[in-house]
């Protein structure tokens, strides 16, 4: 196709994260993985939880000073005498898991293949997702996905980024999103695909941007559900100035003006109020990780907080974070165990520095300057972090097929909404398909 014989590409690289060095052969075998529990386990957790050291709240303080108090109590409680971790390991365990080794690493993912209809095209998908969440948020969505009544139907992988969950993590310094991509890459080509769609939201986004920034020809189709992308500083800088009494002469629409103004307030200050936990995972992850590895209770509060947060910034006048309006707290705590039981919340931080820490500027990074040229289907959520209007969203991706303002719903899409997420990555995937050669 003629967009793909003029599209720039990053380098793919290579990459050994294992300590020594790389050995001439590597194992290619793909096995099977059970996650598990113990009594042990269990019991470690139950001793913990009830020694934790919990300090009272400020009056009326609600979510303004990160999690509740009072309401985290009720959490530990629930976790320590209803939360039933065997019951949600089965759960779990629905689906198959595998693992297979890419560059040193035990690279861990689920496959689920569809109920295929007659007539029906498999289409190939992989789901990357970001942090603090885990594989687990799109448990709601993959049945929306491989049983539908289109004319086509996915086949579902959804890997854990290296250092997430049940994936290893590097033992070497350097790991980033590009190391990610190429060996998300390696696992597609592992599993004989060579023809497939990906979709992320979160460092999910950044992964599979840079998939198809290094192998578009392999990509049908990229969706996302976070959208990065900026206009030149001047551009910006216009767009900003007029956009909001003449939205029409900057390509604004209305819906763009409601969430973008006052400028100011939701995209400086919202962000600086929201951003600490980043810069201290962009410089010392692994002196504020040690208390949340040591501390399930600790692990608890400062991952739930985001799920409170970046659901609705509003959710910060609430004394519960309205976390259990989109939530059950059995689901939000098996995202915890994830990281609990695995230990991986230091190499999941770590992530941060690898992609933002370090000496040289993260917005000078090939990647970063380097456009998108692939089918793009992109989904504006109300209350994600940042919006993102469609016209500078065209500084980066060139292939728009779809924009889409969603109704609702913030940054953990297809743990808060999979029904709207799954219809959005539904029609792009029928624009695209529309386009193709029969």
């Amino acid at each position: 196709m003629a967009w793909r014989k003029k599209t720039k590409k990053i380098p793919v690289g290579d990459g050994w994260w294992r300590e020594g060095e790389k050995p001439l052969s590597e194992d290619r075998t793909i096995r099977p993985f059970v996650v598990e529990t113990s009594e042990e386990m269990i019991q470690d957790l139950y001793q913990r939880i009830g020694q934790t050291r919990f300090t009272e709240s400020l009056e009326d303080g609600r979510f303004h000073y990160g999690f509740n108090s009072a309401y985290l109590k009720k959490v530990a409680k629930y976790w320590r005498h209803e939360f039933d971790w065997e019951k949600q390991v089965r759960v779990l365990n629905k689906y198959p898991h595998f693992k297979t080794n890419i560059e040193g690493l035990d690279v861990h993912f689920i496959h689920v293949k569809p109920v295929q209809h007659t007539g029906q095209k498999v289409l190939p998908l992989m789901m990357v997702h970001g942090w603090p969440g885990s594989f687990y948020e799109f448990y709601r969505i993959l049945p929306l996905l491989t049983e539908t009544e289109e004319d086509f139907v996915f086949e579902v992988i959804c890997p854990s980024i290296p250092g997430y969950g049940y994936s290893e993590a590097p033992r070497k310094q350097g790991f980033s999103s590009l190391d990610a991509a190429r060996i998300f890459h390696k696992l597609m080509d592992r599993l004989h695909f060579t023809d497939y769609y990906i979709q992320g939201g979160d460092w999910g986004s950044l992964i599979t941007c840079n998939m198809a920034q290094m192998k578009p020809e392999y990509i049908r189709g990229l969706h996302l559900n976070m959208i990065n992308a900026r206009a030149g500083s001047t551009l910006t800088i216009v767009c900003l100035l007029v956009g909001r009494y003449l939205p029409f002469l900057v390509g604004f629409t209305r819906e763009d003006v409601c969430r973008i103004y006052p400028y100011m307030q939701k995209n400086v200050y919202e962000l600086l109020r929201e951003s600490g936990y980043m810069h201290i995972q962009a410089t010392k992850p692994d002196t504020a990780g040690c208390g949340l590895n040591d501390s399930p209770v600790g692990l608890a509060a400062y991952i739930l907080e985001k799920f409170s947060t970046w659901t609705d910034f509003k959710n910060r006048d609430l004394e519960d974070g309205g976390l259990e309006r989109k939530f059950s707290l059995d689901d939000l705590l098996t995202n915890v165990m994830i990281y609990w039981t695995t230990g991986s919340i230091i190499p999941s931080m770590r992530f941060y520095k690898e992609n933002m820490g370090s000496s040289s500027n993260f917005y000078k990074r090939l990647d970063v300057v380097t456009k998108i040229y692939v089918p793009t289907g992109l989904a504006a959520f109300p209350h994600e972090l940042v919006h993102c209007p469609r016209v500078w969203a065209r500084s980066r991706f060139t292939d728009i097929r779809s924009y889409t303002y969603m109704p609702r719903g913030g940054h953990f899409a297809a743990f808060e909404e999979p029904a709207l997420l799954a219809q959005d990555l539904m029609q792009f995937v029928k624009k695209v398909e529309s386009k193709r050669p029969k």
